[in-house]
């Protein structure tokens, strides 16, 4: 039986009057990388928690790797990354990951885990002169040091440069390829879409939509093209198949959006005939796919989050 890295079910946290997590279901296979996306405050800092043992439930169940979260047993094979903090600050790189490995049965060979997160040039530098993308490189190492089965990733590539950016994208392939089950955390939508096989994005403490990125994205979902400004955009609409959407920005600039379904020829057909028939010369045709950050604004709002 293949038990699943992370099972939740109905879970429920509350914060006085505040509910964080209202009844998340929630399922993360076996080697594989799922993303937790949501907006500030949406719950996913709690979720994570308490699956990691770090907070308790008030409702639900959790399983992480068919245990209760914070087992004893559990815990040499879950690593942990956090965004700051549990570091000595006057604790060289190299001493710590060497300190730490030696807590663990099997653990991977410190001085070449630092050089495969490029830390190999500062590992005699204290851990408060690191740069703060080096220091989440120091975290990210420290996670998987003990070579988990399991290993939560917050934010793992907050701070860094674009080429310590895709190495770690790269440790993290890695990583799924050596059959560890990843959850992963990011405001990172690309981060995202490129790394994990399933996406659950969740709101206001609520799963919103669950699936793979190909899944949630869709096919061609969008139109572009070059006009006169200030077309009749309603009556553009009103022509087009149910769920289809337009807009112009900036002036001149217009996006048909196909919720579901994608862009197919009829719509293609149906756009340039209506322009057509008003003497309108669309140009600068062209099919783009929506990406997870289209499709995470359009569940969650664009409004800016405290």
């Amino acid at each position: 039986m293949n038990i699943p890295a992370v099972e939740i079910s109905g879970l429920i946290k509350r914060y006085g009057q505040i509910t964080a997590v209202d009844g998340l279901t929630l399922t993360a296979a076996r080697g594989a990388v799922t993303a937790i996306l949501g907006p500030n405050g949406a719950g996913k800092t709690s979720t994570i928690e308490i699956c990691e043992g770090y907070r308790r439930p008030d409702l639900g169940t959790i399983r992480v790797l068919g245990m209760e979260p914070g087992s004893g047993a559990l815990r040499p094979r879950v690593g942990v990354m956090l965004q700051s903090g549990g570091i000595p600050p006057a604790v060289p790189a190299a001493e710590f990951l060497t300190l730490l490995s030696r807590f663990h049965a099997h653990p991977m060979d410190p001085v070449a885990l630092l050089d495969m997160v490029g830390l190999t040039p500062v590992a005699r530098t204290p851990y408060k002169r690191l740069s703060g993308g080096q220091q989440q490189r120091l975290s990210l190492a420290a996670a998987i040091v003990g070579r988990p089965e399991l290993v939560f990733l917050d934010e793992p590539t907050a701070g860094m440069d674009p080429q310590a950016r895709h190495a770690t994208w790269e440790l993290i392939t890695a990583l799924r390829a050596a059959g560890v089950s990843v959850i992963l955390t990011t405001h990172f939508m690309d981060e995202a879409e490129r790394l994990s096989d399933h996406v659950a994005i969740i709101d206001h403490g609520r799963m919103v939509a669950e699936g793979t990125p190909g899944e949630l994205t869709g096919s061609a979902g969008q139109l572009r093209f070059r006009a006169d400004p200030g077309l009749d955009l309603d009556g553009l609409v009103a022509a087009l198949p149910p769920g289809s959407a337009a807009k112009e920005s900036p002036a001149g600039h217009y996006v048909i959006e196909v919720i579901r379904g994608g862009v197919d020829p009829t719509l293609l057909a149906t756009v340039t005939a209506w322009c057509a028939e008003r003497g309108v010369l669309a140009n600068s045709l062209r099919i783009e796919s929506r990406t997870l950050e289209d499709v995470f604004l359009e569940l969650t709002g664009r409004e800016l989050r405290t």
